[in-house]
């Protein structure tokens, strides 16, 4: 009898947090838009375009290899990466290609998890896996931590 009950339990916990995998709910859209909104900033160099997507207090950290080859969790001030990609020259071409979007929420909080491949003038600089939290407050959601995985060797183009 309480094996029934542990497996009922299961059951009903793994039915209640997923969805078939191609459905797409109106909020995860509006999540995606979001962070599809923050990337055209990124690109554009548009500090007030990523700003209208992030809460004011947004907490940015990188995992990645230290200067011994140790994986290091790094931490870096919003408005200083905000001013470094608005000082990236006009003459350095940069994009952060997007593999997926996989979302996971529940109704006032959401993850987007995005593998990416960064390049610098056309060629593979770096990839890794962005992951975005957010929020909704006021029928908006809005980015309040992104940490990301930074990969130099061994990478390969993420794709979908």
């Amino acid at each position: 009898m309480i094996i029934v009950f542990i497996l009922f339990a299961f059951i009903k916990v793994d039915t209640y947090y997923r969805r078939p995998l191609d459905q797409n709910t109106k909020e995860e859209q509006e999540v995606k838009v979001v962070i599809q909104t923050f990337f055209e900033g990124f690109h554009k160099q548009d500090s007030l375009l990523i700003k209208k997507v992030v809460h004011e207090v947004v907490i940015m950290q990188s995992i990645g290899k230290g200067a011994l080859g140790e994986i290091e969790l790094s931490k870096q001030d919003f408005s200083g990466f905000l001013k470094s990609i608005c000082s990236i020259p006009e003459t350095t071409d940069f994009e952060e290609r997007i593999a997926s979007y996989d979302i996971t929420m529940d109704g006032k909080m959401a993850n987007v998890w995005t593998p990416y491949s960064f390049y610098i003038d056309g060629k593979l600089s770096h990839c890794g896996t962005n992951s975005f939290q957010l929020f909704k407050r006021a029928g908006v959601w809005k980015i309040f931590y992104i940490v990301d995985t930074r990969d130099r060797e061994d990478c390969v183009e993420k794709r979908a």
